[in-house]
């Protein structure tokens, strides 16, 4: 069962750094669009102030026809009615004031401009924000003109600009900025994802050098690394060193053990063997029995030993050749063809070889020993794991019994040899190292010991 996945540091990373891109080109958005607005807005008031400095050159006034306008070179949109540029002449302080003379474009209307200030500025203009009677608002600047004439009355000029004038500027640079902003969002989340994905490529090469290192096919990681990651590096190559050292340390005391152990045992054997009295041959059965459970817990310690282990990778063809050659000579005498099946497959046992050998031994034998005359072996990679395949034309194996055959001590026939750990120790092998076995019928008419071992 996998462990379940958190989530993706490259996904996290991507959207942080995006969500941050976004805000940032959003933010500059705004600050641009308001920047340009403002820009335009006080070109159309530099735009009115030139038409006012124009209007106040061209006002003159007579006592015969009063106010008069000379023809003066200016915006067209000032003869086109409601165009949205406005000028107008009215007379300072009455109340309400009348407009003494207007452009064209307001047409029947006049600006509604407010009471005039008790002083205006000696040069230069006051803004006004003002509605026409559309209810459109106008940007307006106004002054104060008093003619040289001593009978002619102080004017106020006002030049009035709509400022829906400055929409279809402000939509067309809006809809250029969306774009651009839009191309360079796009731009910079194609090299964000470009730098994360080298960012994050030793990642990638250290993943796959843990997995040689867990399939065997490397001792230790191997390969330059950025200097945020090789002292991780570094740190798990000395762990790797330490746990071989430990294992190394482990088989040899193992070894020790069984060559001291052997070695009293040895002598023990060889002098019951020497009398033939009852005491000599309990003497001997026992030693007997001690031996076989001093290799039984031995492969056990050894194969917990080479699970812990790691960067170990065993071929499985060669030594299974090897074992059925082996059969074939030890069973010589009943005729027993021992076969490789055409379409085994090749693989690695991530194990020992010496456990290899005792797993397949143990089942192999054990065919030989039922089997007529036929025992067919097969290997098949399936997903994580390589499953032998032990079929003989025996008697085979009742179902009620095929869960009993692998418990300690018992034997199905005790007319055969043997003393029921074989099987045992198979199954205890299998377990420590992940795998299983269990007993099935065989299609040669006799049993199958099916073997599953972890694949390297």
């Amino acid at each position: 069962m996998s462990a379940a996945r958190g989530p993706s540091l490259r996904l996290r990373l991507l959207a942080g750094t995006l969500a941050w891109m976004l805000l940032s080109i959003a933010l500059a958005g705004w600050a641009l669009r308001a920047l340009f607005q403002e820009h335009i807005t006080q070109q159309l008031q530099a735009q009115l102030v030139a038409q006012l400095d124009q209007l106040s050159a061209a006002v003159d006034w007579s006592p015969q026809a009063g106010v008069s306008v000379a023809p003066m070179a200016t915006d067209p949109r000032l003869a086109q009615p409601l165009s949205g540029l406005y000028w107008q002449i009215d007379r300072l302080g009455e109340q309400p004031q009348a407009a003494l003379a207007r452009s064209r474009s307001l047409w029947d209307q006049a600006l509604a401009l407010p009471p005039a200030p008790a002083t205006y500025p000696a040069r230069g203009h006051r803004v006004l924000a003002l509605h026409d009677t559309q209810g459109h608002e106008l940007l307006t600047v106004a002054r104060t003109l008093q003619l040289p004439d001593d009978a002619a009355p102080p004017l106020r000029l006002a030049v009035a600009g709509d400022k829906a004038l400055l929409a279809e500027p402000l939509q067309r640079f809006t809809r250029l900025l969306l774009a651009a902003l839009g191309m360079l969002a796009l731009a910079m989340a194609v090299a964000v994802a470009v730098q994360l994905q080298l960012a994050l490529h030793p990642f990638k090469l250290l993943r796959r050098r843990l997995a040689a290192v867990r399939e065997g096919r490397a001792a230790r990681l191997e390969g330059r690394f950025p200097q945020e990651l090789q002292p991780l590096v570094n740190e798990f190559n000395h762990v790797l060193a330490e746990n071989a050292d430990m294992v190394q340390r482990a088989r040899t005391e193992a070894g020790n053990l069984a060559h001291a152990v052997h070695t009293p045992l040895s002598v023990l054997a060889n002098a019951a063997d020497q009398d033939g009295g009852p005491l000599a041959q309990l003497v001997g059965e026992q030693v007997a029995s001690a031996r076989r459970q001093v290799d039984y817990h031995l492969a056990r310690a050894r194969a917990a030993a080479a699970v812990r282990a790691t960067g170990l990778r065993t071929p499985v063809l060669a030594p299974l050749q090897a074992l059925l050659r082996t059969m074939q000579r030890l069973h010589a005498g009943r005729g027993l063809a021992f076969e490789l099946a055409p379409q085994a497959q090749d693989g690695a046992f991530r194990g020992e070889e010496q456990d290899l050998y005792e797993l397949l031994g143990n089942l192999i034998d054990n065919a030989g020993k039922w089997a007529r005359t036929r025992v067919l072996v097969d290997v098949r990679r399936e997903g994580g794991q390589l499953c032998f395949t032990v079929d003989d034309d025996g008697p085979g194996i009742p179902e009620a019994l095929r869960a009993r055959m692998f418990e300690r001590g018992v034997q199905l026939d005790e007319r055969r040899p043997g003393a029921g750990l074989g099987l045992n120790i198979v199954r205890a092998l299998a377990q420590t190292y992940g795998g299983s076995v269990q007993a099935q019928a065989s299609p040669l008419g006799g049993a199958r010991l099916r073997l599953c071992l972890p694949s390297a």
